[in-house]
This record gives C-alpha cells, structure tokens and sequence, in this order.
C-alpha cells in the first residue's frame, strides 16, 4: 500500500491540525485550502488550471473509484499544490480506467492526505473562510514556526504559469470535436483555459486561435476574428492589470466577445468596477444560477474564489446578466454599449451539468448579429427591434 500507510498531517492558519494518511507525492506544501462539492469528476478538477496555488478538499467522501482516463483530462497536466479526501479508492472499478487516482498523484508530484474528516474541514472553512494550509509527513512539525509561513503565503503569479507559452492553432475535429465546415474565427485569450471551452467553440465550427496571456491586443485585433473568447484561470484578477489594459482595448475593438470565469472578472476590471475574494468560494457542480433576462434557473458548474462587485457596475455600461440563487452574488454581466457578454459560471462544464452549455449559441448569436466585416472591421450592431 505504498505511502498510504504513512503519517500525514494538515496544518491549518488557525492552528488546527488534521491528522490522516499520505498519499500521493510525499512533499511537503503550503497553499490556499478549499473544498469542492462535486460527488464527480475529480480528474477535470484536478486538470483544471484554475486551481493553481490551492488544494483541493473533496467533501464526498468516497473518491478516485472510478480511476482515471487521461482522456478526461481538461488541461496536459494537474494544477493543485495538494489533493485532501475523506477515503481515496484504492481499487478502481470502470472499464475506462488507466490507472489509479493514487498512481495519478504520483505522476503530477501532487502530495495529498486521506482519512481526515472532510466534512469538519469544509464547515471550519465555510464559518472561518478559505485559509492557508500545510500537507506534510513531518511528524515533528513545530507549528510555531509553521504558522507565521501560513499566514505570509498569498497565491501569485498563477496565471503566467498555467497560461500557454505561444500561439496554438485548432481546426474542427481536433480535441476530440466533431469534424465539421470552418464558419468562424476566434481567438481565445488564454489566462487557464480549459480543453472542453475550445471544444465546445470548435463544435459550432470555430477555427479556434489561442493566445497566450502576455498577449498583444493590437495583434488580436489585427488578425480580424469574428469573436473574441476570454478563458477561465486561477488567483486573484486585480493582479492581471497588464491583461487588463490589453483587454480593455480589445472591448473598444467591436468585436464580439464572450467571457467566462476570470474572464468575466477581468472585464468587468477593464470597465471600471471592481472585484473582491469571497468568504469560502463557489467551487462544485451545483450551483444555481439565473438569468435575470428570461427568469430560467440553470444548474452549473464553478470554479472561483474571487467575485464581481454589483455596487461597482457602471449602469451606463453593464447591467447584471445572470445572479447566484443561493446568494445573490453577479453570474453574468451584460455590457450596453459593446457587443459583450460575460459569466462567471462554466457553460463548457466537465465536470459538471452542460445544461448552459447554450450560451455558446449565445455567443455565436452575438457574432451574426454584429456587423463586422473582415476585410473593413466593426461597422455596427445590428439592431434587434
């Protein structure tokens, strides 16, 4: 059985300590603890880049059951600093599977510790908020100097480090998308996109460009794309302010442009409002959320610490799209003046429900409603009276 019988223990800022078994790489890390409500789809949470700087804390309680397909992977490698589970499987049972979610850990260098109780921790997050914490089988550990380090460590540079290093180009069928005509031309920034996002546009017959998150608006612009897709990523948006700025120039362009996640979140920086890090998070695949334009409820998937503040929305310029049912925090945002619609949620699921996997329709809506010629660039928005 490996490391799994050996000692580990997590540290909190708090000075609570949990005490289970490792698993995983056995290293020792400090990192932004939080928890995930998904029953499914440890492997797409895993792989997704938007969980750089944390560890992740499974509160169902059985998990790695079904193995892992790397096919199901959202990213090329696994991003967390640290995986926390109640009880990991051991003995995985699906004909899909290529190896153990133990094995998995392993191979990404990622540490973990199983047999503590999750559900305690999730409540102690949830009434004190996300805090810093420490995965480590030193069981000598002296939490006099451990904890000074906890309360220093803040999640930085992030994006940078999962974003693309250069430019990629993808064409229908690649990723595993249905093979089909070459319609549209879109870009994607870059800033922790996941694989299903690229998909799901290479699906409705996008040529996909994905740019990397040092990228040059004045190059986006200069190759002309019928839209612009602003991806999801990790850590704290007011970091991003060079993105920023080359984001807010490419609101000015007229091109269409959709966003998701940090996406939105950068948008909404680029106009003026601001942003601030929630209690706990919403991290799960059950998530409520509303479109305040039709009143239809959709169950989604999310992945974010950080969230747009409503006070801060220039009405003259955006108006909330879509909000939490749980707690009334900004979804969506629609811009007035420009051809752009943002959200916070995950459309793209994996994991998660793919019941606002429409909003891509969206987006391509946006794209035949907007005039924009190729060749002579933004005319105008068609008129919808």
């Amino acid at each position: 059985m490996g490391n799994l019988m050996r000692k580990a223990f997590l540290i909190l800022e708090d000075g609570t300590v949990f005490e289970g078994k490792s698993i995983g790489a056995e290293k020792e890390v400090i990192s932004e603890i939080v928890f995930n409500t998904s029953m499914t789809g440890y492997l797409e949470v895993l792989t997704d880049p938007s969980y750089a700087g944390q560890a992740v804390t499974m509160t169902y309680p059985l998990i790695g059951n079904y193995g892992v397909c790397k096919r199901d992977m959202e990213s090329d490698r696994a991003w967390p600093d640290g995986f926390i589970v109640r009880e990991l499987s051991r003995m995985p049972s699906n004909f899909r599977s290529e190896e153990s979610l133990e094995a998995f850990l392993k191979e990404y260098e990622i540490p973990g510790i199983s047999g503590i109780d999750t559900r305690a921790l999730t409540k102690l997050l949830r009434e004190k908020g996300t805090m810093n914490g420490m995965i480590t089988t030193d069981e000598n550990y002296d939490t006099g100097k451990i904890l000074p380090k906890l309360k220093e460590y803040k999640v930085t540079g992030v994006v940078k480090k999962v974003s693309c290093r250069e430019k990629q180009v993808y064409e229908p069928g690649d990723l595993m998308s249905e093979k089909t005509d070459i319609k549209y031309e879109v870009a994607v920034i870059d800033v922790g996109t996941k694989r299903n996002i690229l998909r799901c546009l290479l699906n409705r017959g996008c040529r996909v460009t994905v740019y990397p998150c040092d990228f040059s608006a004045e190059e986006v612009i200069r190759e002309k794309p019928d839209g612009i897709m602003i991806t999801n990523g990790p850590g704290d948006p007011a970091e991003c302010v060079e993105i920023i700025e080359e984001i807010r120039k490419l609101a000015g362009s007229g091109i269409p442009i959709f966003a998701i996640c940090l996406g939105h979140q950068l948008m909404a920086l680029a106009h003026g409002a601001k942003t601030y890090k929630m209690k706990y998070g919403h991290r799960g695949a059950n998530h409520p959320v509303k479109d305040l334009e039709t009143g239809k409820v959709y169950i989604s998937s999310q992945n974010h610490g950080y969230v747009v503040d409503a006070d801060s929305l220039d009405e003259a310029q955006a108006t909330p799209w879509f909000i939490n049912v749980n707690d009334k925090t900004v979804e969506g945002v629609v811009y007035r003046q420009e051809p752009i619609k943002t959200v916070q949620f995950h459309p793209e699921a994996n994991a998660g429900p793919k019941d606002s996997e429409i909003l891509f329709e969206e987006f391509i809506g946006m794209i035949k409603d907007t005039n924009f010629d190729r060749n002579e660039g933004f005319i105008c928005q068609k008129s919808k009276e």
